[in-house]
């Protein structure tokens, strides 16, 4: 996470999002700055506008209400599975077969 944190510091403050950046970045942050990751990164974000992706974002969610049921729909009932009753007599007898 540290990295996408970095890459959007580096976004905001104007900067060119590279594996030295966002490896600078996360050093400065008091981290030990993995080369690989930050790699991986800054080639995944090569060609991203990272502004229009945090909007869209938003927007998607402000447009997903949660669903509800529609007004009038009978709401479905939980099924409970059937419990047998057991006598005592029949619980005791099964507890006695494990005793031999």
């Amino acid at each position: 996470m540290e990295y996408i944190y970095a890459a959007l510091l580096l976004d905001a403050a104007g900067k060119e999002i590279s594996e030295k950046s966002l490896a600078d970045v996360v050093k400065a942050a008091g981290m030990s700055p993995d080369e690989a990751m930050a790699k991986s990164v800054a080639t995944s974000l090569k060609g991203v506008n990272i502004k229009d992706v945090i909007k869209n974002a938003q927007s998607v969610q402000a447009a997903a209400p949660a669903a509800a049921p529609a007004a009038g729909a009978p709401a479905a009932k939980k099924q409970e599975p059937a419990e047998e009753k057991v006598s005592e007599e029949q619980a005791a007898g099964g507890l006695a077969s494990l005793f031999g």
